[in-house]
């Protein structure tokens, strides 16, 4: 799918607007990027069909991946010149957890965007559990307090309890380890000897990948799962399960995905990165522009098969500010797709240092590690220079506006005050030992995983 001609360009050309991209020098213009059927990789299907990446000099194929350890190969092995991945792959396979190799990004994808959804019964079994609105309807957020005497039931009864998730080092394995262990139930630790990640666990997390979890679940293999748009919502469709929570809910503006680039690429390709760069903000940007007025049509281009392939009304569910839990129990949820406001696309070093703390509290770093540790692993992975190069250009080329972007930034977020987050622990990405040890489950200081126990 490599596009030589845009709709877009042509009608740039023809009205002779004034504002234009700028081509710069390319080293590399032919492009294969990779991606994941999950709402989140929009800015690549826009930057694509809008004409951005052309607009550039791009010429640019997009490429479904199988799951998320072919596209990280693909990436690393070169047959990928880019992708869409999961914010921890990079960090991850920068500190050699898994795959070795040293990725970087320029850009990140989005803010929230998943949800935890559990079968039918599981949700029959929780309801008891879940405190009622005046209107008879569930009080949201729902707390995993209430899935708590049902896992309990379970083990009573010696019957292991699966919930899945789509990657080791996944958002979406923090998250519903975040929201477990808020809950009380421990989702299990790693250790260098054993990686499935269920030590000491209540709750059995394994990987599915995205598109398959319904079907997992409707199956029996799993009870419930972590996982991006569509397939949330298309549970909810298909009457197979009940959302329970979103990860705004959780977290409020918590990141997503980021696009990935191997180091060695962007040292070759200084002036393709910073394009490519470039194509993407402009993606983000017309994303969420004008209140999300676009996001119709952005659901349209998802739909297609080429791209996330699901129905327009269960990707319209979250994309256009809604969001249904029990059928027919729709409701706001404008934030829940965010992909340029709030800065979502500058890349943070604060939002690397939170996967990093939780790879620790998990186990897949199996020694402490010093602040300064963290801040200058962060600081390998996440590029906001040439983010705010490429934001530069924009601006003085007319596509977008100074007073969007945080110049002036040291790559910290403020503080996430405790309020923001579902276990009242505010986070500081200045401050990763402290946050670590104030969680109440998890690893802390010198802790660490030896056989089946937490030692320290």
């Amino acid at each position: 799918m490599t596009r030589l001609f845009t709709f877009a360009g042509a009608m740039a050309a023809l009205l002779g607007t004034a504002a234009h991209a700028e081509l710069l020098d390319l080293e590399k213009d032919e492009l294969k990027f990779g991606f994941i059927k999950l709402t989140d990789m929009a800015p690549l299907a826009i930057a694509y069909e809008n004409g951005y990446f052309e607009d550039e000099g791009l010429f640019v194929t997009l490429e479904a991946q199988a799951n998320w350890k072919v596209l990280l190969d693909g990436v690393i092995d070169g047959q990928l010149d880019g992708a869409h991945m999961l914010a921890g792959q990079p960090l991850a396979a920068t500190i050699g957890y898994g795959t070795e190799a040293h990725i970087i990004t320029p850009f990140s994808m989005d803010l929230n965007g998943n949800g935890i959804t559990v079968s039918n019964e599981i949700w029959e079994e929780m309801k008891p559990h879940v405190p009622l609105m005046d209107d008879g309807r569930p009080q949201h957020p729902i707390s995993a307090e209430a899935l708590a005497p049902v896992v309990e039931d379970y083990k009573d009864q010696g019957l292991p309890f699966n919930m899945g998730m789509v990657f080791p080092v996944s958002t979406h394995n923090y998250e519903i380890r975040y929201w477990l262990a808020a809950g009380g139930l421990e989702p299990g630790y790693y250790s260098p000897e054993n990686i499935t990640g269920q030590i000491g666990a209540d709750v059995l997390l394994s990987v599915t990948p995205p598109p398959q979890m319904p079907a997992t679940m409707e199956a029996g293999t799993i009870y419930g799962y972590a996982v991006g748009e569509p397939w949330n919502q298309q549970a909810v469709f298909k009457g197979i399960g009940v959302p329970v929570i979103t990860d705004y809910d959780m977290w409020k503006n918590n990141p997503e995905k980021v696009f990935g680039l191997n180091a060695e690429f962007a040292e070759e390709n200084p002036n393709t990165t910073l394009a490519i760069t470039k194509a993407l903000i402009r993606a983000a940007i017309w994303l969420d522009e004008n209140d999300n007025a676009n996001r119709e049509a952005a659901v349209e281009i998802l739909s297609r098969s080429e791209y996330v392939g699901a129905d327009y009304e269960v990707i319209a569910n979250s994309m256009t500010g809604f969001f249904e839990f029990e059928k027919g129990d729709r409701r706001p949820a404008p934030d829940f797709n965010v992909f340029f406001r709030y800065n979502a696309t500058y890349p943070f070093y604060s939002d690397a240092i939170w996967y990093l703390t939780q790879m620790r509290r998990w186990g897949q770093i199996a020694e402490a590690k010093s602040d300064q540790w963290y801040f200058d692993t962060a600081a390998e992975v996440y590029k906001p220079a040439i983010y705010l190069e490429a934001a530069r250009m924009l601006v003085d080329e007319g596509l977008a506006n100074e007073a969007d972007f945080p110049w002036d930034s040291d790559g910290f977020k403020a503080p996430t005050p405790a309020a923001d987050i579902i276990d009242g622990i505010a986070y500081d990405g200045k401050a990763p030992n402290a946050y670590i040890d104030s969680l109440p489950i998890g690893l802390k200081g010198e802790q660490t995983v030896v056989g089946n126990a937490v030692e320290g």
